[in-house]
């Protein structure tokens, strides 16, 4: 059974009087760095020299200091920066400068788990992941809300690794919404899969299938943009606010039929082993192998994945009827 945390259950004075360094500084750094500033922990950010988001951090009313000279002073070091660069700047600017009693801290478990980080026995290292972007993160902190967490504790060097754990995600308002308990390889693995065959891979590749087909078929761009891609965001808010019976409760009775008599079509019994398939790849770490090799050498396949990605026409037309939709924020 489940094991779930709230504030009841997490002791913020388990960190107090103790230094927090927030390695990154993006989507989820500036996040943690000014919510648990704000909850009254003493906070560091950590950045490489040069970084564009050091003077963005310092505006914020926030200490920046260089990565190695942030994981020298701080007893509780987060690294938040991108899953590929961190086991560099690891050997590079934390391992040095790693103490005895000492916590590492993750939001993905990636590196722990497939080893291309290996801290020492003597330090904690736990994990902390909110399952939100750092924007939602930081919005609903300062709504009086949070964005739910799942803590791990990988290496328990003192013996209060979960509670300094549960601390750090009541600091970043994760223990609002509450904290649940998993490991670092289930993190890993279910985070992987879900993105690859459902949230990312899964519903784009939907997306663009389908608005191939009816443009294939003669129905005009824009329509099929508003069908297939422009919709789903309304579809997913139902679904999230209160499961699939809410979203079937809110659609017309002919969306709900061809929602059971249609769904089973697109996602038939090949798509589930093909999904067994890539489970199986993330389980054996053939898929981290591959990601790993592929920066190693500069991404060349990525980056022509990108390219072509960007240049197909459902981001043409979106892009087009986004422009007229003046309630949307513009992407940056």
């Amino acid at each position: 059974m489940a094991i779930m945390f709230y504030e009841k259950d997490c002791d913020l004075g388990a960190l107090k009087g103790k230094i927090i360094a927030i390695i990154g500084y993006g989507s989820q750094g500036h996040a943690h760095a000014l919510n648990a500033k704000e909850s009254g922990m003493k906070v560091i950010v950590g950045l490489y020299e040069g970084s564009a988001s050091w003077k963005r951090a310092e505006e914020a009313g926030l200490t920046v200091k260089a990565a190695r000279d942030a994981a020298a002073e701080a007893d509780f070091i987060m690294i938040l920066i991108n899953d590929e660069k961190q086991a560099k700047l690891y050997q590079e600017s934390i391992k040095p400068v790693l103490k005895p009693g000492k916590t590492l801290a993750f939001a993905h478990g990636f590196n722990i788990h497939f080893g291309q980080i290996i801290p020492p026995p003597d330090i904690n290292v736990v994990m902390i992941a909110p399952k939100g972007p750092g924007h939602t993160v930081r919005e609903q902190y300062q709504a009086g809300a949070g964005v739910p967490c799942l803590i791990a504790v990988h290496q328990d060097a003192t013996g209060d690794a979960k509670r300094l754990g549960l601390a750090y995600a009541a600091a970043i308002g994760g223990a609002r919404a509450g904290v649940l308990e998993t490991t670092f390889k289930e993190e890993t693995e279910t985070d992987l899969f879900g993105e690859q065959a459902v949230l990312c891979g899964g519903v784009s590749a939907l997306m663009k299938t389908g608005f191939e087909v009816l443009v294939e078929a003669g129905y005009q761009p824009e329509s099929a943009y508003f069908e297939v891609m422009h919709e789903m965001k309304l579809i997913v808010d139902l679904v999230n606010r209160g499961g699939l019976s809410f979203m079937r409760f809110s659609i017309s009775d002919t969306a709900e039929y061809g929602d059971y008599v249609t769904g089973p079509k697109i996602i038939t019994a090949e798509t589930k082993d093909t999904m067994r398939q890539v489970l199986k790849d993330i389980q054996t770490g053939k898929f981290a192998r591959e990601w790993i090799l592929e920066n190693q050498v500069n991404r060349p396949n990525f980056n022509r994945m990108r390219a072509i990605e960007a240049a197909h026409p459902i981001e043409k037309v979106g892009k087009e009827l986004r422009s007229m939709m003046t309630w949307l924020q513009p992407a940056k």
